[in-house]
């Protein structure tokens, strides 16, 4: 009778040990280590299609793209931070007129600009945000200071400006920001209102709802980052402020699953905290990043409000993944991984 129960347990332990065994190798191979490190980014969501956008403009967009992705990509393969790959690759399209953030920020309903940014430490879950500022050259640079020196997450308006002179970071006058394209633009949306003609998807309109630049990161050490830096919307007013400083909304980041950054209409991200509910799909629902970006974006966003929700995001999860998911026309878009492939996006098609 001994013998039969010792034998017993015998067989029990290595079914026991088989099953666990069993279970690992699944598990590896339903999370496999896509790359040691990668990154992505996005210029925006918005009605961008191909038929309107000359071969020029096409080229214009892709070199900027490319050039961005590649300050964040060497960064990163010299075993750089993904906070520093995130802020870098960042500061190129703020410094560019073609996105709607630093320099080429749309206009509020006054004709000046007002700039919002954020970034998260996927590590640590510390954050930095600057809200409604006017002077500050780059934006993302600020957050980072917010996030570093300060003991506080979000900062704005005139006290952001005055700390971000007191972190020694780069001012300009309010004109430096100013471009005759978005000026047009805010003509524009001003024209279609008084008409009440507006149009969402209006290629002329194109910038009264949508634009915003952010990046994902995982660098060599396994840590994420993600951030996000916008003018907002054309037309603004009352010191209207978007999903992008917001952490949760705009832009989030946790070693455990991913880092996200948003773009769209900022109203409804923050209502859904669409970067937070990516993340959160992931951790408590063991969806993939693919999974939940899509159940997110294509599913859950344009459920929110009577109209429904547009935009998109980029994400990358702590294996390396990357996700581009967008409900809208287009989305400018970029990818590198460890390989140094490079993949660049703008349209649905």
């Amino acid at each position: 009778m001994k013998k039969c129960i010792f034998l017993f347990l015998i067989v029990s332990i290595i079914v026991s040990c088989k099953n666990e065994s069993q279970l690992e190798t699944e598990t590896i191979k339903s999370n496999p280590k896509q790359a040691e490190f990668s990154i992505i980014i996005h210029g925006g969501a918005g009605s961008i299609r191909r038929d309107n956008m000359s071969k020029e403009k096409e080229a214009e967009y892709r070199q900027k793209l490319e050039e961005a992705i590649r300050v964040g990509y060497d960064i990163l393969k010299a075993g750089g931070t993904s906070l520093d790959a995130v802020q870098k690759t960042i500061n190129v399209l703020e410094d560019s007129p073609l996105f709607n953030a630093g320099k080429g920020a749309v206009l509020t309903y006054e004709g000046i600009n007002e700039h919002d940014a954020s970034i998260m430490d996927g590590k640590t879950l510390n954050a930095g945000a600057s809200a409604g500022t006017k002077t500050v050259k780059n934006p993302i640079n600020l957050a980072r200071a917010v996030m570093d020196n300060s003991p506080h997450v979000m900062l704005s308006g005139f006290g952001a400006e005055t700390f971000a002179a007191e972190q020694g970071l780069k001012i300009v006058e309010s004109n430096y920001f100013l471009t005759e394209k978005k000026l047009k633009s805010l003509e524009r949306v001003k024209a279609s209102e008084k008409n009440k003609v507006a149009s969402f998807y209006n290629e002329d309109l194109q910038d009264s709802k949508f634009g915003t630049v952010g990046c994902a990161a995982l660098d060599k050490h396994g840590n994420l980052a993600a951030g996000t830096s916008t003018g907002g919307m054309t037309n603004k007013r009352w010191g209207r402020i978007g999903d992008s400083p917001i952490i949760g909304a705009g832009t989030y980041a946790n070693n455990n699953t991913c880092a996200v950054s948003s773009t769209g209409w900022g109203e409804f991200f923050i209502r859904g905290m669409v970067a937070h509910d990516i993340s959160a799909l992931m951790e408590y629902k063991g969806f993939s990043l693919k999974e939940a970006a899509k159940e997110v974006i294509q599913n859950k966003l344009p459920n929110i409000g009577d109209q429904g929700a547009t935009g998109g995001i980029v994400a990358i999860d702590k294996n390396g993944n990357m996700a581009m998911e967008f409900n809208t026309q287009g989305m400018f878009r970029a990818t590198m991984n460890d390989k140094g492939e490079l993949y660049i996006g703008m349209f649905t098609k």
